[in-house]
């Protein structure tokens, strides 16, 4: 079997068959009724290795499919793999915030900060860097071979690289230095999927974490718009009126230091601010801001989506459909009530490109996407349109943030002003009526603003390449499980078009994961192994 590709029945976990020394003995003997050998799909090359006939306790298999016989095939990489999933799922849970945000985010100190705060984002680089070396000790270990496209493996590291020249000529060392751990984790997550994580289907390990972080960040979420916002709301209109009666004295002095209560013509008042934000509902779950939690929408939901239609076959009708429908709703009402006009439209046309792939006859794909749109389309005009009827100020903002972007650009296109530092610039160049901006609202163009033209072109090739070259195959190949990757990370690319995502670790680590793991398929096999099982 060495010599071939074993088929799809030998890959299975456990396959039963009858030992043809058995098949001899008499009907109803001793020997006969002992049952079947159990083989296991044990080996890297899927063949498979007959197992012992001692049954396990549970009596349902051999040993080796037991408890015990999962714990003795928990490799070194399965178990690295775990936990860096798990720490992908707390960086969603506590490190939600830009890094250059650092500064202000206060440590926890007790442990009710430590379970509801986020945490201080250079906290999660300390983290990171014991996990990267003894992720690179795994590699070098399994003589790690470079992606098929070996630009996938140089234009990352001549952008890191170029970000540590630029850095020389920064304006703010500070915001700099803050972006560059942040920048290297970013590659150190791209390498560790593409040459570790991309083999021996250990797609499956690192979900774990991911997805339970992901599926909690949701049901926040939602509990923010159906409870927790108006329960706060109505209790800060309700201590206003009272003259904040109805708070402990040491609540109200920390409420006052958090500016939640503002102090006018000697009245103590809620923020307006603070108000006007759990009125209009919109929801950021475990992250900065809604618009964040749109992008972790667009990264993961296509997963999910994949894993909750095709991981549950096997289950009961109820069963399966509680667990499709709950999907849907989660990350259907999170994208909804976050508001981020830009995730809609991005989601309405990854739904429309993707149905064009399924295997249905011409015109029901047509009428398909023409619902979608249609649909889609429907929805986003009821839902902003008082907020294009008010002028869309945020649009006209942007705009104004990429003008300064580009003026950056020109003034200094070879080092740029140094990574993270765009508000430095921009507090010169903006327009008077426009708000501050610490951020550029486009990952691409403030990489030609902080590092130079040829920062920004490194690293727009780099993701340019990346995703056409696994996403083209992919296209051409790939099943469900591949498919929702691609189209999770198109999603939240295209995001960085109007968004700061590279600059939140719970973001970008997690999505240049799954980029490597992309970028270092040489054949598709996410929807050959067990995830599917």
């Amino acid at each position: 079997m060495s010599g071939s590709t074993p088929s799809r029945r030998a890959r299975n976990c456990c396959t039963f068959r009858k030992s043809p020394a058995r098949m001899k003995s008499p009907a109803g003997s001793p020997r006969n009724r002992r049952g079947k050998i159990c083989r296991c799909s044990n080996k890297p090359s899927g063949c498979c290795t007959r197992t012992c006939r001692k049954r396990s306790r549970s009596k349902s298999a051999c040993s080796n499919c037991s408890f015990d016989g999962v714990m003795k095939n928990l490799t070194a990489t399965k178990l690295f793999t775990l936990v860096f999933g798990l720490f992908l799922g707390l960086t969603l849970w506590k490190f939600g915030n830009p890094v250059i945000l650092d500064h202000v985010i206060i440590p926890p100190k007790s442990p009710a900060d430590f379970l509801n705060d986020p945490w201080p984002t250079h906290w999660a680089n300390w983290i990171l860097l014991p996990l990267a070396a003894v992720g690179g000790i795994l590699i070098f270990q399994k003589k790690f071979s470079w992606p098929a496209n070996r630009w996938l493996g140089l234009l990352p590291l001549g952008w890191l690289g170029w970000q540590f020249i630029s850095a020389s000529e920064t304006v703010d060392a500070n915001l700099t230095e803050a972006t560059l751990w942040q920048f290297t984790g970013c590659v150190a997550c791209y390498f560790l999927g593409a040459l570790l994580f991309v083999r021996e289907n250990l797609l499956r390990w690192i979900l774990f974490g991911v997805l339970a972080a992901f599926t909690f960040c949701l049901m926040r979420a939602v509990d923010q718009r159906l409870f927790e916002f108006p329960e706060n709301r109505q209790m800060l209109v309700e201590g206003e009126r009272s003259g904040w009666t109805n708070f402990p004295p040491e609540t109200v002095a920390e409420m006052k230091s958090q500016n939640i209560i503002l102090t006018t013509n000697g009245i103590d008042v809620a923020n307006p601010a603070i108000l006007t934000k759990f009125a209009k509902g919109r929801v950021s779950g475990t992250l900065v801001y809604p618009n964040a939690l749109a992008g972790i929408i667009l990264l993961l939901w296509p997963l999910s989506l994949a894993l909750a239609f095709g991981a549950t076959k096997n289950l009961k009708p109820l069963i399966r459909f509680a667990a499709i429908a709950l999907t849907i709703f989660l990350g259907g009402a999170a994208l909804f009530w976050s508001g981020s006009k830009l995730g809609w439209l991005i989601a309405i046309g990854l739904a429309g490109l993707f149905l064009l792939r399924l295997n249905w006859p011409k015109k029901i794909k047509l009428v398909a996407v023409a619902t979608v749109l249609i649909f889609g389309l429907g929805i986003f005009a009821i839902r902003f349109h008082h907020y294009f009827a008010s002028g869309a100020t945020s649009v006209g903002a942007r705009f104004d943030y990429w003008r300064a972007a580009a003026q950056t650009t020109a003034t200094k296109p070879i080092f740029g002003t140094g990574p993270g530092t765009f508000q430095r610039p921009y507090a010169q160049l903006k327009s008077p009526d426009s708000e501050m901006a610490r951020l550029t609202h486009n990952d691409y163009l403030e990489q030609f603003s902080d590092s130079g033209v040829i920062g920004g072109l490194a690293y727009t090739a780099w993701i340019f390449m990346a995703l056409t070259t696994g996403g083209l195959k992919i296209w051409r190949n790939g099943g469900g499980i591949s498919l929702a990757i691609f189209a999770g990370l198109l999603g939240w690319f295209a995001q960085g078009f109007g968004e700061f995502g590279l600059y939140v670790p719970a973001l970008a680590w997690t999505a240049f994961t799954l980029l490597g793991v992309l970028a270092g398929q040489k054949r598709i096999e996410f929807d050959k192994n067990a995830i599917n099982r």
